[in-house]
């Protein structure tokens, strides 16, 4: 049961967005730039950064949704999404980003946490300034996500599916489409 009144019936974040369109656009708008718009980086690994975060975090919602989204972009590789949120060192990923999500790791516990040969070690991989930059940028993001998603007690559906289905709408629409929909709900109501 949520903390507070959220009466639209959508799950997670999506729910919170609809409480708080103002809120929702600026968040929304860095998710997109985040991990839908073009990067060095492909979409399936900055959303595995999100979910192995998440996943970090507990955050049951966040982590099933963006996993779901990693396992679109890997074309439907679910089992790989799992390797990663339960040991990303062994998982069969690249050796760049076993290291971009070791920093992701060390965001998500303290950013103090991060140091100078974790940078290296990704350097060393091949990882680019801003690639390092996205990485710890996407992971404090996704603890403020996945701290609004649990602090406010929405709820996360049981139902695999249902994040599949969204997660190949998010794939192809990106993450604003939901803040252009709420905002033209928001219209029609006026």
């Amino acid at each position: 049961m949520p903390h507070i009144h959220l009466d639209n019936g959508l799950p997670g974040i999506r729910g919170l967005f609809a409480f708080s369109p103002a809120t929702a656009a600026p968040m929304s708008e860095l998710a997109q730039v985040l991990l839908h718009d073009e990067n060095s980086l492909s979409r399936a690994d900055r959303e595995l950064i999100g979910t192995y975060v998440s996943s970090e975090n507990d955050c049951q919602y966040c982590q099933t949704s963006h996993g779901a989204l990693a396992a679109y972009h890997l074309k439907g590789d679910e089992e790989l999404v799992r390797q990663v949120k339960q040991d990303f060192e062994t998982a069969p990923i690249s050796e760049k980003l076993k290291a971009l999500i070791a920093i992701a790791g060390k965001v998500q516990r303290s950013g103090k946490s991060v140091m100078a040969s974790d940078i290296e070690r990704a350097r060393d991989h091949g990882a680019t300034d801003r690639e390092i930059h996205d990485t710890v940028l996407i992971a404090a993001a996704f603890c403020m996500y996945n701290r609004y998603v649990d602090g406010l007690g929405t709820f996360a559906p049981t139902d695999i599916e249902s994040y599949r289905e969204r997660a190949a709408g998010v794939a192809v629409n990106g993450y604003m489409k939901l803040v252009r929909d709420l905002q033209a709900v928001g219209a029609a109501k006026r």
